[in-house]
């Protein structure tokens, strides 16, 4: 969003240049993730303690896993907040591929949060069964996969393998 705010007005203060560069917009995009995180996240755990959003923990499991009982849940959210409000503020949203991940993620967080909630609220023990977390990721992934397919199918990039930190070299 900062991008496209400040970027046009480029040619009115050269200031605004700066919001062109990724590092800018990363290094700042961490800062506001982590203020989100220490700023809201004690509200957050505060609100879901007042809603008794507890974790309960099964019969079946380790007894290193009973100190968990008791604790906050659903603390995924304060993740997604950390997540999902800094590439908003600070990502390019013209590129594709930050809409993407940013889709895979709240996707992935509904699926936690649905899990969470089934365990907590619905008191089902288990939670969200496997096969319907797994069924949920397939769907994502037939989703994401179609998607880049559609999009880079008969492109330049289609049959290439790229090889990270390792500056214009592919693979054919």
């Amino acid at each position: 969003m900062f991008y496209h705010f400040f970027v046009p007005l480029v040619h009115r203060f050269s200031a605004f240049n700066i919001f062109r560069y990724i590092t800018f917009r990363a290094g700042y995009g961490m800062v506001t993730a982590l203020l989100i995180s220490f700023i809201f996240g004690p509200i957050i755990i505060k609100w879901l303690k007042k809603w008794n959003v507890m974790e309960k923990i099964r019969d079946d499991v380790p007894e290193s896993h009973l100190e968990k009982e008791g604790t906050v849940g659903m603390g995924g959210l304060i993740i997604l907040a950390g997540i999902v409000i800094p590439t908003i503020l600070w990502a390019r949203l013209d590129n594709s591929y930050v809409i993407l991940a940013l889709f895979a993620t709240v996707w992935m967080g509904l699926v936690g949060f649905l899990d969470d909630y089934l365990k907590i609220k619905r008191h089902m023990r288990k939670g969200l069964v496997a096969k319907y977390k797994l069924a949920g990721q397939i769907l994502l992934g037939c989703i994401i996969g179609s998607y880049l397919f559609m999009k880079n199918g008969t492109g330049q990039y289609s049959t290439l393998t790229m090889i990270p930190f390792i500056k214009n070299y592919a693979l054919d």
